[in-house]
């Protein structure tokens, strides 16, 4: 059954305590997902550092299969690849659009493409495949 917002961003916040993402959309087999950009996401010369990207990226993929499968907790990331475009600019927060290109039983491949603030011209892309545990 799939998941919600609502549902997701409790499971975010029961078991993913530290995590600084927000989940503004779900559904459809793609996410919205934003992290806020401080002083600890920046790297030397001001930009955002690459993990924090990456996080988001992974983030936005996992939203975007729990809303398609439901609550999986062990849907783990089995490969990951992110390029980067551009310098992201001064921006309060990053922005990662999901969209999820083939959904199998056990496997799952997507891409994200990252945005800075709500400049539409992107930073980064990503593509990941991720394991869907065996159903007991």
């Amino acid at each position: 059954m799939p998941a919600n917002r609502e549902q997701l961003i409790a499971f975010f916040a029961k078991d993913f305590p530290q995590a600084k993402c927000q989940i503004i959309s779900v559904g459809n087999r793609s996410a919205v997902v934003t992290h806020p950009v401080g002083v600890e996401e920046l790297r030397p010369g001001g930009t955002v550092s690459g993990p924090t990207m990456m996080t988001l990226a992974d983030v936005a993929l996992y939203v975007a299969i729990l809303g398609e499968i439901g609550i999986v907790p062990l849907t783990v990331t089995t490969s990951f690849n992110i390029n980067f475009l551009r310098r992201p600019q001064p921006a309060q927060f990053i922005r990662g659009e999901s969209r999820l290109l083939k959904m199998g039983k056990s496997l799952v491949v997507g891409e994200v493409t990252i945005y800075s603030g709500d400049d539409p011209t992107p930073v980064a892309h990503a593509t990941g495949t991720y394991s869907i545990p065996p159903q007991q």
